[in-house]
């Protein structure tokens, strides 16, 4: 396996079976593979540039270390994480691995400080994969894309407004 565990990324989501990471510079072909399995493009830089950025995920089948879902960001903003492209193998669906890709980009931006929201553009059909996620979501026709729809996603980064550090008790 070439990927790098980031352990808060890792396990907390991952479906059983299989396993989250960082994708590493070894996963590029791999995460270009899922992505045009699903006709999925990616923005300026793509897989490169997120990979290089830490903003890309990979799903792994544990047993043979296979990669079978992707999730390539990018940042449009710098207070904003963009979810470019999530994908996950057909024969592979239906078992949260979707979910825990875009879970695992969630934990990577409350974790940067610097980001505020975590935003994605989608087709209608994925408007309730995106809800059960925590994201708002809203039309997309004032862009022209009636069939299109937008999800935010506030970070909690553990502060409060002020920008000190929440107490926890």
């Amino acid at each position: 396996m070439s990927g790098e565990r980031d352990a808060d990324d890792a396990s907390a989501s991952a479906p059983d079976g299989f396993a989250i990471e960082l994708a590493a510079p070894d996963d590029r072909l791999d995460v270009r593979r899922v992505l045009d399995a699903a006709m999925l493009e990616t923005g300026s830089g793509g897989v490169d540039a997120a990979i290089d950025a830490g903003d890309a995920f990979v799903a792994r089948f544990d047993r043979t270390g296979a990669v079978v879902g992707a999730l390539v960001a990018t940042r449009p903003e710098p207070a904003r994480l963009h979810v470019d492209a999530v994908a996950v193998r057909p024969a592979r669906r239906g078992r949260g691995i979707g979910s825990a890709l875009v879970a695992a980009a969630v934990r990577r931006a409350e974790r940067d400080g610097g980001v505020a929201v975590v935003t994605a553009a989608f087709d209608a059909e994925l408007k309730g994969f995106y809800r059960e996620l925590g994201f708002e979501t809203v039309s997309a026709v004032d862009a022209g894309e009636p069939d299109r729809f937008r999800g935010y996603r506030r970070v909690d980064d553990g502060r409060d407004r002020q920008g000190t550090e929440a107490r926890r008790d």
